[in-house]
C-alpha cells in the first residue's frame, strides 16, 4: 500500500516516518524548503530539525502527485482541510484524518468535512496522545484508529502499525474526533494554570473537570463514553495538559504569564489548533445545551474579554455541584 501524507509540518513528517518503514511514502508540503530538505538531506529542517528521516520518504509540492497513492493521511490544519481536499482530483482511496478541530464556518467535525469534499473516499480518524518529535524518534506510542468499516480499518492498521506505534481500532469516528478537538482547548486552560503558578492541585482538578465537559459534549453528539475515556480522549488530554511540548499548553502558559493571544499566535510556523477550535466548540456547546464553563473561560481569554485573574475567579465562584454531573 503506497501511502501519501498531506501536510509537511512536524506531525505530518512524524507520520511519514511511521509509514516509511512499510514502504514508499510520499509527503506533500507547501513549503519548498521542506521539500528540498527532505529530499536532499532526509530531514525536515523547518519543522522537525535534528531528526533523521527514513530514506523511503519522498517529498513533493504538487498535490496531484498524491493521486496515485493507495491511502492518504490528511495532516493539514483543521481550518484548511476542506480547501486542500477539494483541490485534489476525485478520490476513492481511504483518507485518514489526523487534524484535531472543528471547522469554523460550519461547526462540523473533520470527518463530515472530508465526506463533503471527497464523497467517494472512505474516512478514518487517527488520534491519540502523541508528540511529533517522540513519534519521529520511534519512541513508544499508542493511538486510536477510528473507522466505520472494520475491514478498511484492519487494512490501514496493518499498514501503519509498528512495534513502537500501536493503533487500536474503533468504529466511533465522531468520538475519536471530539476527544481530540476538546482536549486542545482544555490544554490551553492547563497552560494558564501553569503560567499563573496556580499549582498542581489546580491542574489536576482542571483536567478532571475538563474531562467531564468533554464527556458531556461527546455524549450529546452521539459519542460513546468508552471512546472519550480512551486514547483519543482522556489519554490525549493528560498528555497535552502536562507539557510545554504541546503548542496549546504553551499558548495557555503564555496567557497565564501576561502575554496576549495576538502576540502568542503571531508565529505562523506552528498552529495551536485549540485557539481556533475554542470559539467554535463554545458555540456548538451552547446550541446543544451543554455546559462547558472551562471552554467558555478559554474563549474569553483568547478574545481579550477578561483578564486571567477575573476568569479564574469566576470559575472558582461557580456553585458547588454533585460530582459526575
Amino acid at each position: 500500500m503506497r501511502v501519501g501524507v498531506l501536510g509537511g509540518g512536524a506531525w505530518g513528517t512524524a507520520l511519514a516516518q511511521v509509514c516509511a518503514e512499510g514502504g514508499e511514502t510520499l509527503l506533500w508540503a507547501r513549503e519548498p524548503e521542506v521539500v528540498e530538505s527532505v529530499n536532499a538531506r532526509h530531514e525536515n529542517g523547518l519543522f522537525l530539525a535534528g531528526v533523521p528521516l527514513d530514506t523511503a520518504i519522498r517529498a513533493t509540492a504538487e498535490l496531484g502527485d498524491l493521486a496515485a497513492c493507495d491511502a492518504l493521511l490528511v495532516v493539514t490544519p483543521a481550518q484548511h482541510m476542506r480547501s486542500v481536499l477539494a483541490a485534489m482530483p476525485r478520490l476513492s482511496v481511504p483518507l485518514i484524518l489526523c487534524a484535531k478541530g472543528m471547522e469554523e464556518a460550519t461547526m462540523k467535525l473533520m470527518h463530515d468535512v472530508a465526506h463533503e469534499a471527497q464523497p467517494e473516499a472512505p474516512v478514518a480518524v487517527l488520534s491519540g496522545p502523541t508528540f511529533a518529535h517522540e513519534v519521529a524518534a520511534r519512541l513508544p506510542a499508542a493511538v486510536t484508529l477510528a473507522v466505520e468499516d472494520r475491514a478498511v480499518g484492519e487494512r490501514l492498521r496493518a499498514r501503519i502499525a509498528r512495534p513502537w506505534f500501536r493503533p487500536y481500532l474503533s468504529d466511533d469516528v465522531a468520538g475519536a474526533e471530539i476527544g481530540g478537538a476538546v482536549k486542545n482547548v482544555l490544554a490551553i486552560a492547563c497552560g494558564v494554570v501553569e503560567g499563573r503558578r496556580l499549582g498542581l492541585n489546580a491542574r489536576a482538578a482542571l483536567i478532571s473537570r475538563g474531562f467531564a465537559e468533554m464527556t458531556r459534549f461527546g455524549l450529546a453528539r452521539g459519542s460513546r463514553a468508552e471512546t472519550l475515556a480512551g486514547l483519543s480522549g482522556l489519554g490525549d488530554l493528560v498528555l497535552t495538559c502536562s507539557s510545554v511540548s504541546s503548542r496549546n499548553f504553551s499558548l495557555g502558559k503564555g496567557l497565564g504569564e501576561g502575554q496576549t493571544a495576538a502576540e502568542l499566535l503571531a508565529d505562523r510556523r506552528t498552529v495551536a489548533e485549540g485557539a481556533f477550535t475554542a470559539p467554535v466548540l463554545n458555540r456548538a456547546a451552547r446550541e446543544a445545551g451543554v455546559d462547558m464553563p472551562i471552554v467558555a473561560a478559554v474563549c474569553a481569554l483568547l478574545a481579550g474579554e477578561a483578564a486571567v485573574d477575573e476568569v479564574v475567579g469566576e470559575l472558582l465562584a461557580r456553585p458547588l455541584r454533585v460530582e459526575g454531573v
